[in-house]
């Protein structure tokens, strides 16, 4: 058994690189299936012939097993610990199931039928076992961050290494896509389905060797032991609910999810029926939102965090979101070329908005060790129903039609897409703002990581 001499410096003592990118690696099998689930399975869905609210069920089935899997995921691993064991699990389940939604309706050819009903149930019934899986292995990835330290400043480079592949898991999916959207045809039913089969199995495969990396080279953190060598109590729920800022990290987070994940899964719908760009631009676009947000990512890695700087850049990329989210109500497709540089601007703002919420519940949890699951499970759920809620609704009134009647006067090109796009994430934003000036966030003693993340 390890001293508490060894447990309390593992628990104090400053990160170094290596640590910070083995932990940082082990959300990427979750992140680029993420990414294709998001931005790709509603336009799949509605080109294979499904309709906008039978698509919109499938999404929310993914969504409301996510949100569900979150909160016992988070209540068992309080109890018991084994982060690598979760997340371990879940990612066998990922990789197992995930295919499977994209690969074609199962039970229809087995039945040998093409009823839109039974292709609804088959393509939600993947979508729920995928988004099992996913969520396991998310809450436990998240959870480790405050086992693995107890510095807030070395918290938030853990959160922000962890966005940095985020982004890099992104821009792989989209890399994936351009290729394969190049090379092959979708001329037929089949060409359609054998692209997104492909951008499937190649997310898998390379989210799968990440995984490896983390789970060989990143220590399982101690669960139940605090700093100097003593044992944290288990934390009940109603701790967590008697505390008023559960409540703001809460509204937050879960905000700063609709903000990305709606304007993600409208994204491709946007530039295609809307901007009338090519096809490729499904996967240009979201590449270039996604490398400033890496970028920026890595430069967040090398501040000393406090709380009022938490405050202070999530704030500035809200900002930065309602100024893109006026501008993408307005701006017509004959000018679609400034999609390119509104997509540097939106990637800032997401990278900020999206390292600043996720440290925030780090510093909710502060060292309250044992209900750190919970937290980020409760959270999570909050965030998974609010947005399968919102993207079903939005969906179920969406004009797939690249011939929108119209569109040449720009007031009449008020569709579901570009509000979903546009004004969902700004009033989000706008409200997200207006949650952290009100918060109040205790910055523990910094200790900075043993050596810069960026080269000198």
């Amino acid at each position: 058994m390890p001293s508490d001499t060894g447990d309390e410096e593992s628990c104090a003592k400053p990160l170094g690189r290596l640590p910070v990118l083995f932990y940082g690696v082990g959300h990427m099998l979750n992140d680029i299936t993420s990414a294709c689930w998001f931005t790709y399975l509603l336009v799949f869905l509605t080109e294979i012939g499904l309709s906008p609210r039978n698509a919109a069920v499938v999404m929310l089935s993914g969504q409301v097993a996510d949100a569900f899997t979150t909160i016992f995921a988070g209540e068992l691993i309080d109890r018991f610990g084994h982060f690598k064991i979760w997340h371990g699990a879940g990612s066998v389940l990922v990789a197992v199931s995930f295919s499977s939604v994209f690969g074609g309706c199962l039970p229809c050819n087995i039945l040998g039928t093409d009823s839109s009903t039974l292709e609804t149930i088959g393509y939600s019934t993947f979508a729920a076992i995928f988004n099992v899986g996913w969520a396991a292995t998310q809450v436990s990835h998240m959870a480790m961050v405050n086992c693995i330290t107890l510095d807030s400043t070395n918290r938030v480079v853990l959160n922000s290494c962890r966005n940095a592949f985020t982004m890099v898991a992104n821009l792989t999916l989209y890399a994936v896509a351009l290729i394969v959207f190049n090379l092959s045809s979708s001329a037929t039913l089949f060409d359609i389905e054998n692209q997104y089969r492909w951008i499937a199995y190649l997310s898998i495969f390379i989210g799968c060797c990440f995984v490896g990396i983390f789970l060989l080279w990143t220590k399982e953190p101690r669960l139940k032991q605090g700093v100097h060598g003593r044992s944290y109590a288990r934390i009940s729920w109603s701790y967590w609910f008697k505390k008023l800022l559960y409540y703001q990290v809460a509204l937050v987070y879960m905000l700063t999810r609709l903000v990305t994940n709606v304007s993600q899964s409208f994204l491709a719908f946007f530039v295609i029926n809307e901007l009338r760009m090519a096809q490729s631009s499904k996967a240009l676009v979201p590449g270039i939102i996604y490398i400033c947000s890496f970028i920026v990512s890595i430069l967040l890695q090398e501040i000393s965090w406090t709380g009022k700087r938490v405050k202070g850049f999530y704030s500035a990329g809200g900002v930065l979101w309602i100024l893109c989210g006026a501008s993408i109500l307005f701006l017509p497709s004959h000018l679609n070329f400034l999609m390119y540089p509104l997509s540097i601007v939106i990637g800032i703002a997401n990278a900020l908005i999206m390292v600043t919420a996720i440290s925030m519940q780090s510093f909710l949890v502060g060292q309250d060790l044992n209900g750190c699951a919970f937290v980020y499970g409760s959270l999570s759920f909050l965030d998974k129903m609010s947005c399968g809620i919102a993207l079903y609704l939005l969906e179920s009134y969406q004009n797939t039609s690249r011939d929108l009647q119209g569109c040449n006067a720009i007031v009449a090109c008020f569709t579901v897409t570009r509000n979903a796009f546009g004004l969902v994430p700004a009033i989000c934003a706008l409200i997200g703002v207006v949650a952290t000036y009100t918060m109040e966030l205790h910055t523990s003693s910094p200790k900075p990581i043993l050596e810069p993340l960026l080269l000198a």
